[in-house]
């Protein structure tokens, strides 16, 4: 009699997994696509009807992605969305979310770093299948100038080599199979 009941129970909770997993993958590619301005792939990470209030930007999708692809591209150099604290209450093929991000931005202008963090309100809906922001609000707590690095330039240029890193599909995050220069096994450098 327990065999059914155990089995059911093990399906319940792999169905459950697989969509914490498919929410938590698409606020990667959410964080993916503003950072490498990559259009198609942010609009992905919603429903068309989906709406956007990211409070200096209200609105639906595409005009969310022609913004924030505008502005980044027009005030920063670089930069990071890194999502961190991820709370998610599951019902059904609806999930309430909230989840911690920090961002970091090498300006054009100003102060040539700035930091800011805040959470990610999010009414995730699976249809026909696929996990998607319906709704986000989005709330910033903080933001500010950090000290300089402590890092020497050589330093800093030592961290990216081997890698090619820009903010569109040349960057080797989009390289299949992902290589490595065998030549490079060893490097060390003292910073």
């Amino acid at each position: 009699m327990s065999e059914p009941a155990n089995r059911t129970d093990f399906e319940a909770t792999v169905r459950m997994l697989a969509d914490r997993q498919a929410i938590r993958d698409c606020l990667a590619n959410y964080c993916r696509g503003v950072d490498r301005l990559d259009r198609e792939l942010l609009i992905s990470v919603y429903h068309e009807d989906a709406i956007e209030d990211h409070g200096v930007f209200v609105g639906d999708r595409e005009g969310f992605a022609d913004w924030v692809i505008a502005f980044h591209s027009r005030a920063q150099h670089a930069t990071q969305h890194v999502i961190n604290n991820h709370s998610c209450d599951l019902d059904g093929d609806v999930a309430h979310c909230e989840t911690y991000y920090m961002f970091a931005a090498m300006n054009v202008d100003g102060a040539p770093l700035s930091l800011s963090g805040g959470r990610y309100l999010d009414r995730f809906e699976k249809r026909e299948g696929r996990w998607a922001i319906a709704l986000r609000r989005v709330v910033s707590d903080w933001w500010g100038q950090p000290g300089e690095s402590t890092l020497s330039p050589a330093g800093r240029a030592a961290l990216n080599a081997g890698v090619h890193a820009s903010r569109d599909r040349h960057d080797t995050s989009y390289e299949r199979p992902l290589s490595f220069d065998e030549g490079r096994r060893g490097t060390s450098f003292a910073i």
